[in-house]
């Protein structure tokens, strides 16, 4: 399949297009993060040459990216909390003056989205030209690392599991269990550390029966469609609070 790694800097006609191509992929409560909705419409505007389109035949979206240089030691102990913690962090230092030299570090991290309308072993090619392409771009602006805060695509099958026994698991072969994971894994990633709390999403309880097509007739814990945890209500505050867990995985250069 040929695709061409297009970025926003380079195409910028190609941004609302590819939202419209990409927008079914993940559930709707996956687009009110209330610290990632802060800067998420940001990233196109303010840092263009790292957010970038895989475009096919006839201008063809196949695939839409967005990544965010971050500073990063290369320490376990150094990693974000989570997305949240990293795209605070960028923009934190970018508002620093710090620019995007080598003061940032040398990461990039960033998230893909395929379009659910092509077949699945055209999804999971799709994947890993992604990675390629994001890989591709770390090393663009001279990056030494990709991190990604990996959202595991089967977790959501499994939302009583901890993360942390989730990202442990394994096949019959020693791959990794998890599907999305598994693509990184073989395209020569490393599971550094998973994190549980690693998008916020808060809302009211309205909102929250809107996004996940539910009723939550008391407080507590909810298991939902798509919810990688549980999701809980306090209908004393009329307020349903989520932490989305994800698992940092690390390409080397």
């Amino acid at each position: 399949m040929r695709s061409i790694l297009a970025t926003v800097a380079e195409r910028p006609e190609l941004t609302e297009p590819g939202w419209r191509a990409t927008q079914d992929v993940l559930p709707e409560y996956n687009n009110h993060g209330d610290v990632l909705n802060r800067y998420w419409p940001r990233l196109t505007e303010e840092l263009p040459e790292f957010q970038f389109h895989l475009v096919g035949d006839g201008d063809e979206i196949l695939a839409r990216a967005r990544c965010i240089p971050v500073h990063w030691d290369g320490s376990t102990g150094d990693l974000p909390a989570g997305i949240d913690g990293a795209i605070r962090r960028a923009y934190g230092l970018l508002y620093a003056g710090f620019g995007l030299g080598a003061a940032l570090g040398a990461v990039s991290i960033g998230t893909f989205l395929v379009g659910r309308s092509k077949p699945r072993i055209v999804r999971v090619g799709l994947s890993a030209f992604a990675v390629r392409a994001m890989l591709e771009l770390a090393r663009r602006h001279g990056l030494g690392a990709l991190i990604a805060p990996v959202r595991p695509s089967w977790k959501e099958r499994y939302p009583l599991v901890p993360i942390e026994r989730y990202a442990g698991w394994r096949r019959a072969d020693g791959l990794l269990f998890d599907p999305w994971m598994r693509v990184h894994e073989r395209l020569g990633a490393s599971v550094l550390k998973p994190e549980p709390q690693s998008l916020h999403i808060s809302g009211t309880v309205a909102e929250w029966e809107e996004w996940t097509r539910m009723v939550f007739p008391g407080s507590g814990e909810y298991w939902f469609p798509g919810g990688l945890a549980t999701l809980r209500i306090d209908r004393d505050a009329g307020r349903g609070v989520y932490w989305e867990p994800n698992v940092w995985m690390h390409h080397a250069p």
